[in-house]
This record gives C-alpha cells, sequence and structure tokens, in this order.
C-alpha cells in the first residue's frame, strides 16, 4: 500500500511561519494549487492577514492562527485551530523557524538560552506539530508535510552554530518521520539558501550572507518562488518520501 497521487483541490493546509515572505509565498503557491489555507503567525499579525486576504482573492478559503512553537503547550491547540477552521487537515508545511546572527567562533555569545530557543522552535516544534498533523491525516487515509530547512544544515555555514545544528536535525527529523508515518503521510524536506530580502536574512551576520552571494554559480541567490513551488511538487508526489531538496543558486564553497 502507498499514499495515492494527492489532488490538492479542497485540501486543506497549515503552514506555520506563514506571515513572512517566504512562508506567504508557501501559502498563495497552495492556494494556486487549490489549497485551503491556515496561516501560521508568531506577532506579525498583519502579514498573516495580508496573507490570508491574498489567498481568499484567489477564491480559496484561509484563516489565521497565531501560534509560538517554542511552546509545547500551544501546538496541539494551533494545529486543532487549522483543522476545525479549514474542515480538514491534509498538508503542514513546517516554515517557521528562529535564528539569530553569532559568528561561529563567538562560543561564549551562544548562551544556553539562546541554543534552547532555537532548538526549541526549530526542531521540536516541527516534531510535534507533525505529530498533531498526522492525527488529522491518518483519519483521511493521507497526508502531506514539508518541512523548510537549510543549506546551514548540509554544510557548516548560516547565522550561528545552533542554527545550523537545528536544521541538521531537522532534515534528519524529515527522514525518520519519512519512516514512521508511511505509507499513508509522506514526509519531505527543503533546504533553501539565502533568500535575499526576508527577515530571517536580515539576521544573518554580514560575512554569511557575502560569502553566500559569492559562492552561487548561477550569480543570483535562491529564489522564494523556487521553494514554494516545490513545497507544492512535494504534495503532489505520490512516491517521494524522506527527501531533502536544496535550492540555493548552485552554492559552492572555495
Amino acid at each position: 500500500m502507498v499514499a495515492a497521487r494527492m489532488d490538492l483541490q479542497g485540501r486543506g493546509a497549515f503552514v506555520t511561519g506563514g506571515s513572512g515572505d517566504l512562508g506567504s509565498a508557501i501559502c498563495l503557491a497552495l492556494a494556486d494549487a487549490g489549497c485551503d489555507v491556515a496561516v501560521g503567525y508568531l506577532d506579525h499579525q498583519q502579514g498573516a492577514l495580508d496573507t490570508r486576504d491574498a489567498v481568499q482573492a484567489r477564491g480559496r478559503k484561509a484563516c489565521i492562527v497565531q501560534l509560538d512553537q517554542s511552546a509545547a503547550a500551544a501546538i496541539d491547540v494551533a494545529v486543532a485551530r487549522a483543522a476545525a477552521n479549514l474542515g480538514r487537515l491534509d498538508v503542514l508545511v513546517n516554515n517557521a523557524g528562529w535564528n539569530i546572527g553569532i559568528p561561529f567562533p563567538e562560543l561564549d555569545a551562544l548562551t544556553t538560552e539562546i541554543w534552547d530557543r532555537i532548538f526549541d522552535t526549530n526542531v521540536r516544534g516541527p516534531f510535534q506539530l507533525a505529530r498533531a498533523a498526522a492525527t488529522h491525516m491518518r483519519r483521511q487515509g493521507a497526508g502531506r508535510i514539508v518541512n523548510i530547512a537549510s543549506v546551514a544544515g548540509l554544510k557548516p555555514t548560516g547565522s550561528s552554530i545552533a542554527y545550523a545544528s537545528s536544521k541538521a536535525a531537522l532534515v534528519h527529523l524529515t527522514r525518520c518521520l519519512a519512516v514512521a508515518l508511511a505509507p499513508d503521510i509522506t514526509v519531505n524536506c527543503v533546504a533553501p539558501g539565502l533568500i535575499e530580502g526576508t527577515r530571517m536574512a536580515r539576521r544573518l551576520p554580514p560575512a554569511v550572507s557575502e560569502t553566500a552571494r559569492q559562492s552561487v554559480v548561477l550569480g543570483r541567490t535562491a529564489d522564494k518562488g523556487d521553494v514554494a513551488g516545490q513545497v507544492v511538487t512535494f504534495c503532489r508526489a505520490d512516491s517521494v518520501t524522506g527527501q531533502v531538496l536544496v535550492i540555493d543558486g548552485g552554492m559552492h564553497f572555495h
């Protein structure tokens, strides 16, 4: 038995961090594919409302769901709210994350409090969200989970050692969940490089951003539309799970 190819028309999707630049692009790509969308946000409510309105303008149902995914007790409630507002839950996109710019050599600046906040948000949160969403998906016999990691999870780069380590953990969590949730639910991962102009990118140390710009063979960094399009592709696929696709402009290191 394998999960059936998913027709996204009329499906319910919950996108965490949907108020941001990349999250909004993912929400709109899913809406264009036929999904109703729950737009997750932490504190950028206006961005969530703007994304909700843009989804509705495409003729799809939409709502906003506030969630601090570093708070363990908040996650089941948020997933239940998303499913209730949409009437079903078929797709989860773990897009929300947190970072802070701390150059790798500055070990003393990377406090245990910062480390814990990054891991609570970037690893434990997606795990709990996947677990909660899977309950709804299994009732319907199928589901799709897509995690948004980073090239920092595959190479020693990024905003901090904690961030890079958390994204490496998210990559492996993707593979582990793919085993745990098979055959009905597929779990895949997109690992973007630098996406210029986003709030996450603005938290990067300038040297890291410049290195990324200089290290891509295409001469341009990751495009949020390409990332959003790959999320939709993963959601439609019936025989792809446990995979990680890098979208970074062709990064190489000297």
